[in-house]
């Protein structure tokens, strides 16, 4: 019986050993990149090896949605899976060499297929080596360091979904290095610098080489210490900051020999074109209270393409800019109010091709586990307004539910 009561105090002190080692690697190892869900505040089911030479962790989230949309008196109705995400990352044989995977199966969320290409269920896919606590270098595919509310997961938001600035001015994910220096402290001035080097395509491109890359670079200031818990990472002031915090950053992208209409995005022009993203955000948040708001741009010059076999069939760069403005208030019942308000205006090139438009919105949110579990309620109005005077308002109703470890 003694022996018998040794040998288990003996395994439950290695036990607790091995979890302090397995702890104090998971808070040495943070790597602050939108490739990891860190505005989740559940870290999901790891394993560490014994010999600590191997860490795999795994994560998933879930997006329900029901929408109702009304557009000159037609109104649909619609409820699916919007994402439905599986994360994994860890390190391999050192903490400083660290990875980061993401799939969606979704059917709406993998992306448009195109005919030659693969099905895009991968979305990152990066090793990271972190030689200290200040620098992050990155090889493979992941988000670009551009607009903030993009470099936020979408898991991360107070209301359903982002903002018609981001859908069409956003230069989101790529393939290529990246290069962070991270230089925050939550009591003093802060500030990183980020840096990409990609191939200009968007995710999982299976094409020819087009010969161009895209060059990003970026700065994040923080005048006055940076957030708590990564707060730059998820949208509202779920930690209720006890002093007021301020982000502000700016990004531009040189996108030379873009193929997509957007860049990273959108559908195949005829012809390659050059393009300049300036991407500007700023970001408040105080005690429940939270304000953010951007402002991006593309340019490109001669935006239009013609098909060389039918001068009536063209494709065209979006060219133009956008402002989005954003404030809530998160109550002690941890319910909390939004309302948005953007405003986008299309270039003159394409303004006979595609409407100027206003987007308003108001929401409601109720965090039951923060932004890992939430329940979210829109309404939303986009008044559109076209070259020839015309303009169309359109509604949505939207209900969804976000879980996720």
């Amino acid at each position: 019986m003694k022996k018998t009561l040794i040998t288990l105090l003996l395994f439950m002190g290695l036990a607790a050993s091995a979890q302090v080692t397995i702890e104090k690697t998971k808070n040495n190892n943070d790597l602050k990149l939108s490739a990891l869900p860190y505005y989740s505040y559940g870290k999901g089911v790891g394993l560490t090896t014994p010999d600590s030479l191997f860490q795999f962790n795994i994560r998933f989230r879930m997006q329900n949605r029901m929408s109702y949309v009304e557009s000159e008196g037609e109104s649909t109705i619609d409820g699916q899976i919007r994402r439905l995400r599986l994360r994994f990352d860890g390190y391999v044989g050192d903490p400083k060499f660290l990875y980061a995977i993401q799939l969606s199966f979704a059917p709406g969320d993998v992306g448009q297929a195109h005919e030659g290409e693969n099905v895009n269920i991968i979305r990152d896919a990066i090793v990271f080596y972190r030689p200290n606590k200040h620098w992050n270098i990155g090889f493979g595919q992941t988000k670009l360091p551009g607009n903030r509310q993009r470099i936020n997961s979408s898991g991360a938001l107070q209301l359903t979904d982002r903002t018609i600035n981001n859908a069409r001015f956003t230069i989101d994910r790529d393939f290529g290095f990246q290069v962070h220096n991270l230089n925050e402290y939550l009591d003093k001035f802060s500030y990183n610098f980020k840096g990409a080097i990609s191939m200009g395509e968007g995710r999982n491109s299976t094409k020819e080489p087009d010969n161009g890359l895209a060059y990003t670079g970026k700065v994040e200031l923080y005048p006055f210490g940076a957030f708590k818990n990564n707060g730059t990472f998820f949208e509202g002031d779920l930690k209720r900051e006890d002093k007021p915090k301020v982000m502000v950053s700016g990004a531009y992208q040189f996108n030379n020999k873009a193929r997509k209409t957007q860049g990273q995005l959108g559908n195949y022009l005829f012809e390659k074109r050059d393009m300049q993203s300036l991407l500007l955000d700023a970001m408040f948040k105080y005690d429940g209270w939270s304000f953010q708001t951007a402002y991006m741009q593309r340019t490109a010059k001669d935006p239009i393409t013609y098909n060389p076999d039918d001068v009536t069939d063209f494709k065209y760069v979006f060219v133009g800019h956008g402002m989005d403005y954003q404030l809530s208030y998160l109550f002690p019942s941890n319910y909390e109010l939004i309302g948005r308000f953007s405003n986008q205006k299309v270039h003159k090139d394409i303004e006979m091709y595609s409407p100027d438009s206003d987007q308003y919105s108001i929401g409601v949110t109720k965090y039951i586990w923060e932004h890992s579990f939430k329940a979210q309620m829109e309404v939303s109005m986009d008044d559109l307004n076209y070259y020839n005077g015309d303009s169309r308002q359109v509604w949505l109703v939207r209900f969804q539910v976000e879980i996720g470890i």
